[in-house]
């Protein structure tokens, strides 16, 4: 099953798994772009709020979802004052959609040892994104979920993957505006180069996946020398605001 499937990185996932020979769910919150991908590859659609959904995507799948792919996120932009409204649909779409997903995914698969949760978590959620306070730290939480699951249920046969690319030619890449035109374009990928690096991903059996490689070095400087990183994003956190004046 792939949320968030309409198009972009979702519609990508489940092209390639559907070459892959899986049998797949499309999953959208518009019904018209699910249906027009599931026809396309010859999936199943199944429109709607992407937590609510799993009994009707595991009953089309014929009574398990082996591989589910937490796809569905929500670009919000805005700083620590943006309203609290959008604080909240963040954390609904881009965390607690997650958590819902998981609670009823579970059961199943930690009765039959096994079960695949892929979470399309973004780079923002390892390092942080310059004029989105509300998403950065909404896909932050999505991998702290991601890896509390991983840690939790690995051994009881559940996998988990955190797909954490930067810039991705999408809808998602327009809507983050002249913030996004300065970080994310210059090194911007195709959707297929992201399922391309998850079936690789779960190949080699590895947790964090990085179709920008070199977030890598991004989140190992972070972590080795914040105060260093934190002035570099403040820089580029001066650049952007000069960009925006200019733009004004």
């Amino acid at each position: 099953m792939v949320t968030g499937a309409g198009g972009g990185i979702g519609a990508a996932l489940a092209r390639r798994f559907a070459g892959e020979g899986a049998r797949v769910v499309v999953n959208d919150i518009d019904p018209v772009r699910t249906k027009a991908v599931a026809e396309e590859i010859g999936a199943v659609a199944v429109p709607g709020d992407a937590s609510t959904i799993v009994a009707e995507a595991r009953e089309a799948l014929g009574g398990t979802v082996d591989v589910y792919c937490a796809n569905a996120g929500l670009a919000s932009p805005g700083d620590a004052f943006a309203d609290e409204s959008v604080w909240a649909a963040a954390w609904d779409v881009n965390v607690m959609a997650h958590v819902r997903a998981a609670r009823a995914l579970l059961p199943d698969w930690l009765e039959r040892g096994s079960g695949r949760f892929v979470s399309t978590v973004s780079a923002a959620g390892l390092l942080t994104m310059v004029g989105a306070a509300p998403y950065s730290v909404s896909k932050h939480g999505a991998y702290a979920f991601a890896e509390w699951l991983s840690l939790t249920y690995r051994h009881r046969g559940v996998k988990v993957h955190a797909i954490c690319p930067q810039g991705v030619r999408t809808d998602m890449l327009t809507a983050a505006g002249s913030a996004g035109e300065l970080v994310l374009t210059p090194t911007a990928i195709e959707p297929e180069d992201v399922a391309d690096a998850l079936i690789d991903g779960i190949e080699a059996d590895r947790f964090l996946i990085l179709p920008h490689p070199e977030v890598a070095a991004y989140y190992q400087a972070r972590a080795t020398d914040p105060e260093r990183w934190l002035g570099n994003m403040n820089h580029i956190q001066r650049k952007w605001e000069t960009t925006e004046g200019a733009a004004r």
